[in-house]
């Protein structure tokens, strides 16, 4: 049983976006594609409530069948790491769900099935889960109101990359800030199997007004077929200045 390359879009940000298409839209055009949706409300340590806008963390992740988490910036680097693992058992689970039934040739689910059954396939779920080659996009908000926030989320970035090295399967990351100095998403690290060079790029970063989620989500998306279109041609890779899409 392989359930091929799990591919994720992480997105961090603190508020609603006001600029653009409705993410939640984009976020199940991108599930529809195959890519996970995940998203991280991040708070002030000493915010005593959530902003409205943070609802939207919640729309966001369920329409991109993923996994959503608002947490406070002090506990950002457990939460990331754990949001990350959840969705793939999450994806992994409806991997194995359609197997079932295409075996089964009935509509039976892994719920269904009787107590020892379902601890067999939840251990095939764990193993695919440390085999399964896993590609990230990680999407940070970059808004005005980020700006102290940045630090956190570069540390937490880090964290995510040593917890997974111990994986079998391959891991490949991203990072994209958005809104981009001319596009509405802006590379800051190119795909690389760890975020050692993080702690270079994330000094450089500015923090703007807009918070166009819905197309900085859009154009993740492409970011999956870019790389394979990279991986199937000769051409040398993208300059890692390059922005937008």
């Amino acid at each position: 049983m392989n359930a091929g390359t799990l591919k994720q879009i992480l997105l961090l940000t603190d508020g609603c976006s006001n600029k653009g298409e409705d993410p939640a839209i984009v976020a199940n055009l991108a599930n529809q594609q195959g890519i996970t949706v995940n998203v991280i409300g991040i708070l002030d340590d000493d915010q005593t409530e959530q902003p409205e806008g943070l609802q939207e963390v919640e729309d966001i992740a369920v329409s991109g069948g993923g996994v959503s988490q608002i947490v406070y910036s002090e506990r950002l680097s457990q939460t990331v790491q754990m949001v990350t693992r959840q969705a793939m058992t999450q994806t992994l689970q409806g991997f194995v769900n359609k197997e079932l039934r295409s075996i089964l040739g009935k509509e039976q689910s892994m719920e269904e099935l009787d107590p020892e059954k379902r601890g067999e396939i939840m251990e095939v779920v764990e193993d695919l889960g440390e085999t399964s080659d896993l590609e990230v996009v990680v999407l940070v908000d970059s808004s005005a109101s980020m700006r102290d926030k940045l630090e956190t989320v570069k540390e937490a970035l880090f964290d995510l990359s040593m917890s997974l090295n111990a994986r079998v399967g391959k891991n490949r990351f991203c990072i994209y800030r958005f809104p981009g100095k001319r596009n509405d998403i802006e590379l800051v690290l190119d795909w690389s199997p760890r975020l050692d060079g993080i702690s270079k790029v994330f000094p450089k970063l500015t923090s703007g007004g807009i918070t166009p989620t819905g197309p900085a989500l859009r154009a993740a998306m492409y970011q999956f077929s870019k790389k394979q279109l990279r991986r199937n041609s000769d051409e040398e890779p993208f300059d890692m200045e390059e922005t937008g899409y």
